[in-house]
């Protein structure tokens, strides 16, 4: 389930990335609204994923669906260059991104943590 949420953080990471260039520098109401509660969902599901998946895979792969999402929406709805250099190089995060599943080491469903007391 943890993998689940961090995909589902990834992309909304990408349409809140997508969703500044609407909020016009967070002038108009409802882009930002909307743009605000992807960032705040965005990152709660990315700390509940962090929960049960090790903190630089997790961190990793959500900056990468973001990434991958931002460039491909550009493309998209913005009209940027599509290039096959470009192309090239998404599909090479791509496969960096599963590389670093594949080889997450098998990290347990459920990392162990401990409370500090701090005075």
């Amino acid at each position: 389930m943890a993998w689940i949420y961090l995909i589902v953080a990834g992309l909304l990471e990408a349409g809140w990335a997508v969703g500044l260039k609407y909020t016009d520098g967070f002038t108009r109401p409802v882009p930002s609204v909307l743009t605000a509660g992807a960032i705040m969902a965005s990152m709660l599901l990315l700390a509940i994923a962090a929960r049960s998946i090790p903190i630089g895979t997790a961190y990793a792969i959500w900056v990468g669906i973001g990434a991958v999402g931002a460039v491909t929406l550009g493309i998209v709805l913005f009209n940027e260059p599509r290039t096959a250099v470009r192309i090239f190089f998404i599909a090479l995060l791509v496969a960096a991104l599963i590389g670093l599943k594949l080889t997450d080491g098998g990290a347990p469903t459920v990392l162990a943590t401990r409370s500090v007391n701090i005075r």
